[in-house]
């Protein structure tokens, strides 16, 4: 793990870096600079682009580093890349030119209560293009296991943009509408400078030939394009129903509690970036022992620390309401359940890197449509009910159905789970200290009592995890942050 470990802290912390910046656009800047029914707009302009990318990408980004390291030979590698330069780029074309013939009747689907994504509604397109290009590149950076610049543009870079570009409306040096199409101008940039990265680690001759075993390739392609993008649609399927059924401005007060949860998941994000190409290589050489040790240190690793995070959320979430605007308040069940979803996530480890690397992608390709299809309906059902917690409620359930699932596959394929003896005691923990902190109530300013609250769990829970031994990766690390110090 001692690779797995360096490469996660620094694409942790570039992560929590632009989840930071990222904290500070969507709780101040944006709700502070921006009415919300352009907060709204912009929020929801970005969960269509992600909804989008993944069928213009066409699995290719998977489909590099699965196949990388099965080929042995320089020019077969340089046709592999080739193939995952023009994939996107043909099926970009043909959406491109449907999407040119049906513009009219994409316009007239946001006539009435919310218009004002009409003007705009071509951006969503250039955004999904340059994120799933963004996508191939990184995944080029990632079979080097080059992954910490990569992390940096994906996390930090388009954040930081947007927090220039949000003072420059602050300060009216741009309007609204300037703003919104310099944030999709950010997203090409950020492509291109990927790209000029990946060229400098790998530039592969250009040939009309197609890779070996060109059939496995493109199967597996095409079907991952498929379960790949589960999660994704999954994701942000919630926040494009919510444009539907309710006012625009919802889908910034929905996207708030999704962004506060979402920061759980930074610990797996960091972790994938390594973890995935070492699966890949694991399974290409049927180490099926480092496969089990991986899958369950990578879970329980995982586990300890977002539960950390997890519990300064759910024991500050009243704090940090009180200082942002009244508007944006929601309750805390949207909160908990996001959270959950997001814990869940963690205690996957490498799960999703082990099915999508194998010969049983297809199996989560039946589940993940099926688990869509389901989402879909249920955000059908409970939106108009019970409005944006509906929807929270939905992607509760979908998700939790469906990382079951991926578990049980995994069990059942390969014989190993993710769960040790340490599994339940760090659970125990994370509950216990949820709930205790967050009935602790302190009689400062909220900024002050998130300091204290955190900072007070922080040490206990981490005591509590070096003392009694819950991983020997984190107790070597703090062992080793403790002795420079």
């Amino acid at each position: 793990m001692g690779i797995i470990i360096n490469q996660s802290l620094k694409n942790m912390l570039t992560t929590y870096v632009g989840f930071g910046i990222g904290a500070v656009n969507t709780l101040f800047l944006f709700t502070y600079f921006l009415s919300k029914e352009y907060y709204g707009l912009v929020s929801f302009l970005l969960s269509a682009a992600n909804l989008i990318w993944p069928f213009l990408v066409f699995g290719v980004h998977s489909t590099l580093i699965k196949f990388f390291t099965s080929y042995k030979t320089r020019g077969d590698q340089d046709r592999l890349m080739n193939f995952v330069l023009v994939t996107p780029a043909i099926v970009g074309g043909l959406l491109g030119v449907a999407g040119l013939i049906f513009y009219e009747y994409l316009l007239n689907y946001f006539e009435g209560e919310n218009s004002l994504v009409q003007p705009y509604v071509w951006l969503i397109f250039i955004v999904a293009m340059a994120t799933a290009y963004f996508e191939v590149f990184f995944s080029w950076s990632k079979i080097y296991y080059k992954s910490a610049f990569g992390n940096l543009m994906k996390e930090v870079f388009h954040r930081f943009c947007i927090s220039v570009l949000l003072l420059a409306v602050s300060f009216n040096w741009i309007n609204v509408q300037t703003f919104i199409y310099s944030i999709s101008g950010v997203f090409v940039f950020r492509t291109v400078l990927m790209a000029i990265y990946a060229f400098s680690l790998h530039r592969p001759r250009f040939s009309f030939k197609f890779p070996r075993n060109l059939s496995p390739v493109i199967k597996y392609s095409s079907l991952i394009l498929l379960a790949a993008s589960v999660a994704t649609v999954l994701l942000d399927l919630d926040k494009v129903m919510i444009e539907y059924y309710l006012p625009i401005e919802n889908v910034a007060i929905y996207g708030i509690a999704i962004y506060i949860a979402t920061v759980i998941s930074v610990p797996q994000k960091a972790m994938h970036q390594i973890t995935n190409p070492l699966t890949a290589e694991m399974l290409n050489k049927k180490d099926k022992a480092g496969l089990r040790e991986l899958y369950e240190k990578s879970s329980l690793n995982l586990l300890i620390v977002s539960g950390l995070i997890f519990i300064w959320i759910i024991s500050n979430v009243n704090s940090l309401y009180e200082l942002i605007p009244d508007d944006y308040e929601i309750s805390l069940l949207i909160i908990l359940l996001i959270s959950l979803v997001k814990l869940y996530d963690n205690i996957l480890g490498n799960n999703n890197s082990i099915l999508f690397n194998s010969d049983y992608y297809r199996i989560v390709l039946g589940v993940g449509v099926i688990l869509v299809i389901l989402a879909f309906i249920l955000n059908m059902l409970f939106i108009p009910e019970f409005g944006i917690e509906g929807a929270a409620l939905a992607s509760f359930i979908a998700f939790g159905i469906y990382n079951t699932s991926k578990i049980f596959i995994v069990l059942k394929k390969f014989k190993i789970h993710p769960f040790t003896a340490k599994t339940r005691w760090t659970l125990l923990v994370i509950l216990i200290f949820s709930l205790g902190f967050y009935f602790i109530s302190l009689p400062f300013h909220p900024v002050l009592n998130i300091l204290i609250k955190g900072i007070l769990a922080g040490i206990l829970y981490i005591f509590i995890v070096y003392y009694f031994r819950f991983s020997r990766d984190i107790n070597l690390l703090i062992d080793r942050f403790t002795d420079r110090a």
